[in-house]
């Protein structure tokens, strides 16, 4: 599903990874740990097609992402992957259903459709009753799952967290975890989280451990 080969990224004369090679199996979930300033965050940005590394090879579903041009590039991003950041970023202006629906119109599909997966996603995460509410008038763990809902609507192949708890309390908390490993039952996608929560780390699939730019046993 993921595989990466010998990849290396500096940013000016600092060498963030250095020679990382790794592979995630489809219908994984994997926790990625170590120490701030490891390179977790630079190695889930070039999964995630947001950055491009100095050296080496990044394929995502057999898909040798590092040859895409950008226009490519964006459309594979929009329709393989979903992100979810610590902090929701939904659009305050815009209700849950409206936040879920916008990679699906992204990527071109109708409206009804897009509104018939973002309830059907709702439903899932038990939200049908706040499809209609803007940002502000949910909790903390509902904006989250409605961050969660907005990566999943084009049914992507791949979703990368980043930290997507550390602003969540520790009900909320262990509610997201078990979510994550409730859909990946459901719809089979592989999920690779960065985070220092050592209670996610201890119940994903498997962790992977970072430490000055490279991964350690």
């Amino acid at each position: 599903m993921i595989e990466l080969q010998n990849i290396t990224k500096n940013f000016g004369s600092l060498q963030v990874l250095k020679g990382i090679d790794l592979t995630i199996e489809k219908g994984e979930v994997v926790s990625i740990v170590g120490p701030s300033g490891a390179g977790k965050t630079t190695l889930l940005q070039i999964i995630g097609t947001l950055d491009r590394p100095d050296t080496g090879s990044v394929y995502v579903d057999s898909i040798d992402v590092t040859s895409l041009s950008q226009k490519a590039l964006s459309d594979f991003r929009n329709r393989h992957l979903g992100f979810v950041f610590q902090f929701h970023q939904l659009l305050p202006e815009f209700t849950a259903i409206e936040n879920i629906m916008i990679p699906a119109y992204i990527a071109g599909t109708s409206n009804k459709k897009a509104k018939q997966r973002a309830e059907e996603l709702l439903q899932f995460m038990g939200l049908s009753d706040r499809a209609h509410h803007k940002p502000a008038e949910l909790s903390g763990g509902e904006q989250q799952r409605v961050a969660v809902a907005r990566a999943l609507v084009n049914n992507p192949a791949v979703i990368l967290a980043d930290e997507p708890s550390g602003s969540l309390d520790t009900k909320n908390k262990q509610e997201l975890h078990q979510l994550f490993f409730d859909l990946r039952d459901k719809f089979g996608q592989t999920y690779v989280i960065v985070t220092h929560d050592e209670h996610l780390a201890t119940i994903t699939d498997r962790t992977i451990h970072m430490s000055d730019g490279q991964l350690t046993v």
